[in-house]
């Protein structure tokens, strides 16, 4: 009894110790499982792991790293020359979110901003041509391993280049009129390219618009005028940017100026008279002479060009050194003093073309006015001529959109300026 026991109690263990094997068994084939996918019905239907070679690790695992890798994509790419300085960089995770980029040239550091989900990070402004860059990228894949990428490149020597100019000097005051006007050294046709690449700032904020004027003239004006005492600061990241095939800037452009206070005045050739407005009020209602039939002063909104004391006007029968005198036209039309016509004015006209205000009336315009006040001419019968003067304000705002390259309105405050589609 105590042998058949002692043999059953044996039965028991030994069969106990084998379903322990068997369990542990179906244990790591589970775990094997969750590493490889692959080795699920192999443990299911045998019941043992599947043997794990130190080769298919290393497989597994440079399989995993490639994936990961994969996710971080830097354009240019590394090793590249001769890159196009205004295509810029882009970075871009195909899964996952970017959490640095950091690019470099010498001691110099290149901004720029990511989209919404921060799969997508560009640059700012065109590179500069014929330096070297690197672009370190680091990012987190979907599974949260952080993945670092790197690409170094350099931009192409430009075979010639364009210069730019802008008409404003350095902390000089304008009238509420003035545009900001840009002269190119040679025809712009990547025009779009060359608008984006600008930026206005404005102590009060403005809206406006670039307007070409053929291909090496750029205008920016406002919807209305500049708010008295505002203060600008132009900055053009033209550097890099190409101007035509093969044509690259290779110097950005900065400037700052003020806005004085607002002056404006209005003349009727059909009234006779002339409205002041400074600062922000009718200020004046003055008596005037302009052209006679034939010689009549020409309609349109134009802004004051220059002003001397005296001008020698000199004519179709006329010579005559004039005081206070404010030119608006490149023609020769003048707001100045006329003693002579004073009879007349406010009720006829009779000059040859100008408009003639009294002495005391011109002396104070003369005084006050500086380059940019805005001289508008109503009630002609004679149309004013384009580009006879500055005469971005002929305009009205659909055309002066109409002649950017983006076609988009330009909204500028204190931080800057952007794009606004209309």
């Amino acid at each position: 009894m105590r042998q058949s026991d002692r043999a059953d109690r044996q039965r028991r263990t030994g069969a106990a110790r084998q379903g322990r094997t068997a369990g542990s068994g179906r244990w790591v084939a589970i775990i094997a499982v969750t590493g490889v996918a692959g080795l699920l019905t192999a443990a299911c239907s045998s019941g043992s792991p599947a043997p794990t070679t130190p080769a298919a690790s290393r497989s597994a695992a440079s399989a995993s790293a490639s994936a990961a890798a994969a996710q971080l994509h830097i354009s240019p790419g590394d090793g590249h020359h001769n890159v196009n300085p205004g295509k810029g960089i882009k970075v871009t995770a195909a899964s996952g979110t970017i959490k640095t980029v950091t690019v470099t040239s010498g001691h110099q550091t290149v901004g720029g901003s990511f989209n919404g989900a921060h799969t997508v990070w560009q640059n700012h402004w065109a590179l500069h041509p014929s330096r070297s860059y690197t672009v370190r990228a680091t990012a987190v894949n979907s599974s949260g391993t952080a993945i670092t990428s790197t690409s170094s490149f350099r931009t192409l020597t430009p075979a010639a280049s364009d210069t730019a100019m802008i008409f404003e000097g350095y902390k000089q005051s304008y009238g509420v009129g003035i545009p900001i006007r840009i002269t190119f050294s040679s025809p712009v046709t990547n025009k779009a390219a060359v608008e984006k690449s600008l930026q206005i700032k404005s102590s009060k904020p403005v809206t406006g618009a670039w307007y070409w004027d053929g291909d090496q003239t750029l205008y920016f004006r406002t919807m209305n005028y500049w708010p008295a005492h505002t203060k600008v600061s132009f900055n053009g990241h033209l550097d890099g940017v190409e101007a035509s095939p093969g044509v690259f800037f290779t110097a950005n452009l900065t400037q700052a100026f003020d806005i004085g206070p607002s002056l404006v005045v209005v003349a009727s050739t059909r009234t006779h008279y002339l409205n002041v407005f400074y600062k922000g009020k009718l200020w004046g209602h003055w008596p005037i002479s302009t052209g006679r039939p034939g010689l009549d002063t020409v309609d349109g909104t134009y802004i004051t060009l220059e002003k001397g004391n005296p001008v020698r006007m000199v004519g179709n029968g006329y010579n005559e050194l004039v005081n206070d005198a404010v030119r608006f036209t490149y023609s020769g039309d003048y707001l100045h003093s006329a003693p002579w016509s004073v009879g007349e004015q406010g009720i006829t006209n009779v000059s040859h073309g100008c408009v003639n205000v009294a002495p005391g009336y011109a002396a104070w315009f003369y005084a006050h006015s500086v380059l940019g006040d805005p001289i508008s001419v109503v009630g002609s019968p004679v149309a004013g001529t384009w580009s006879d003067g500055w005469t971005i304000y002929f305009l009205g705002w659909h055309k002066l959109l109409a002649g950017s390259a983006t076609g988009d309105a330009v909204q500028a405050g204190p931080d800057g300026s952007r794009l606004v589609a209309t």
